[in-house]
């Protein structure tokens, strides 16, 4: 499978997660752009495992290649509209996340795994972040993703936003969601 950022592999029991050289950058940049970039996503993983959050294990990590736990399981995404309760554990989740400042960067059901629980997976557009206003982008885009859900999409909501639960940040979603709005005109 080929994404924006790497190529992806599977095995019985292994990922591998690729990110391949970028010919139209400078050789140096992208040397270091791909091994800042897998050192991060690594670290980001680890401290996700330590907050309580089910991803992936990292089994091996070189220059520019993830080596990680194969989760087997459903995409959320094909399970949410028979279960849309699930949405509470993402929110829980997502609130251990955000307690320790790890902004997933592509929240969507396509990006979570469900085999008797949610394992968030592709942390290759997270960073580490203390803003409200960060954390607030994060919650609006799984609240777009839900879109693609529409018979389902407010009820889970409700269901993400009872297992995030209060937070200052909610006040701060009001103000990125209306500035999404504000957008069509």
């Amino acid at each position: 499978m080929i994404g924006a950022e790497a190529v992806i592999t599977f095995d019985k029991e292994t990922v591998t997660k690729e990110r391949k050289v970028k010919g139209y950058r400078h050789p140096q940049l992208d040397e270091q752009l791909r091994k800042k970039r897998t050192r991060a996503e690594a670290r980001i993983l680890e401290k996700a495992r330590v907050a309580g959050v089910p991803v992936p294990a990292v089994e091996t990590i070189d220059e520019s290649t993830l080596q990680l736990e194969k989760i087997e399981g459903q995409q959320v995404k094909e399970v949410l509209d028979k279960q849309p309760a699930l949405a509470e554990e993402i929110g829980r989740n997502v609130r251990k996340l955000h307690d320790s400042n790890i902004i997933h960067g592509d929240l969507t059901t396509s990006n979570m795994i469900y085999n008797k629980k949610i394992t968030f997976i592709d942390f290759g557009l997270s960073f580490s972040s203390q803003r409200d206003e960060d954390k607030a982008v994060d919650m609006h885009v799984f609240k777009q993703a839900l879109e693609k859900h529409p018979t389902v999409a407010e009820e889970a909501f409700e269901h993400f936003r009872n297992g995030y639960g209060s937070s200052d940040v909610w006040a701060r979603f009001k103000k990125v969601e209306a500035r999404g709005r504000n957008k069509g005109g």
